[in-house]
């Protein structure tokens, strides 16, 4: 019995929660392993390689009986590197699915990108992108119940309802920009932010009759990587997210340790603060390119109540590669962030 009253009392703060965050898209606590969700001017933007194959998987609320599963996978990839003597192209593209709630409300979304990168000098770089794509949202209604089917005992989903849903899955079209400046005067020292709009073109989406629009979502981040020594890197980290009447603010930071050489062997550890919601502990490993982290939320927030502080984990997995016999000309370094 208190098994139940503690779902239930889940459920309502879910509930609540779900109301102060209406139309909050899907997001990641490993923000830094999914560039192209968090902007498109990301595309091609690879400090340290030619390009990037990643997936990422998060699973949220575990403890309650209807967790919300989020993955994604993304690949992008640098073009006319060779060929632009200030610049280059990236492409690249991403898919994203999300699974949430007793109706099984899932999410489907894939993007195609393209992004322009310019240099400034040997020092800084400028890029600009876009993405777009279609998204598709659907729910099995035979799963829900609604208040018009409460029996005086229990909700009842074989009783009919007078709820207006129309349809059980919405299509439409959605775009997003961005851009990125990256500064770094020395091997040691790499700076870069970026501001991006996604939903620029507000897509319809309701499983009701009407107009409901999807609100623009606006996302700023600011990282940084900096050699401290031979065997050690900081990587200092910031992520803010503005939809509608909710916002998502990160920061913090990890530390990569050097376990060879040439650096084809490291170890990372983290932590980053969700303000207002949970308190995230990263840690990590990278074996020749492949780089592979794993963090775990800790609620802080009123839902900790309910759900005993346990609140997501989250796994990202990154290849960064080169290309083969680059022959780049001298206006600018074939990697831009300090590297072991």
């Amino acid at each position: 019995m208190k098994q139940q009253v503690k779902y239930y009392l889940a459920g309502i703060v879910l509930l609540f929660t779900t109301t102060q965050v209406t139309a909050q898209d899907l997001h990641f606590s490993q923000f830094f392993n999914s560039p192209l969700t968090t902007n498109p001017a990301n595309t091609g933007f690879i400090p340290d390689g030619n390009y990037r194959v990643g997936v990422n998987y998060r699973n949220q609320w575990a403890s309650i009986p209807v967790p919300y599963k989020t993955m994604s996978a993304f690949a992008d990839f640098q073009l006319f590197r060779d060929r632009l003597e200030y610049g280059w192209v990236g492409v690249g593209g991403v898919v994203l699915r999300d699974v949430a709630g007793s109706g099984n409300l899932t999410s489907t979304k894939v993007y195609g990108s393209v992004a322009y990168h310019q240099l400034l000098g040997q020092s800084s770089l400028l890029s600009l992108g876009f993405n777009m794509g279609s998204a598709s949202k659907r729910v099995d209604i035979a799963k829900l119940t609604f208040g018009d089917q409460w029996n005086g005992k229990f909700f009842d989903s074989q009783l009919p309802t007078a709820e207006p849903i129309t349809q059980s899955k919405v299509n439409y079209f959605d775009v997003q920009v961005g851009m990125n400046y990256a500064y770094f005067p020395t091997d040691n020292i790499y700076v870069n932010g970026g501001l991006s709009v996604q939903h620029v073109n507000k897509p319809h989406e309701s499983f009701y009759e009407g107009n409901n629009q999807i609100d623009r979502r606006y996302i700023g981040f600011l990282n940084g990587i900096f050699k401290v020594s031979d065997n050690v890197i900081v990587n200092p980290g910031a992520y803010y997210a503005r939809q509608a009447g909710s916002r998502e603010i990160v920061a913090g930071g990890n530390v990569a340790y050097n376990l060879s050489g040439d650096g084809s062997k490291q170890v990372f550890g983290g932590a980053y603060l969700r303000f207002s919601d949970a308190a995230v502990f990263l840690v990590g490993y990278e074996i020749s390119r492949v780089r592979m982290m794993f963090s775990y939320d800790v609620t802080t927030s009123q839902l900790a109540n309910s759900n005993g502080r346990r609140g997501a984990y989250e796994i990202g997995i990154v290849y960064t590669g080169l290309y083969p016999n680059r022959a780049f000309n001298g206006a600018r370094r074939a990697t831009l962030c300090p590297s072991f």
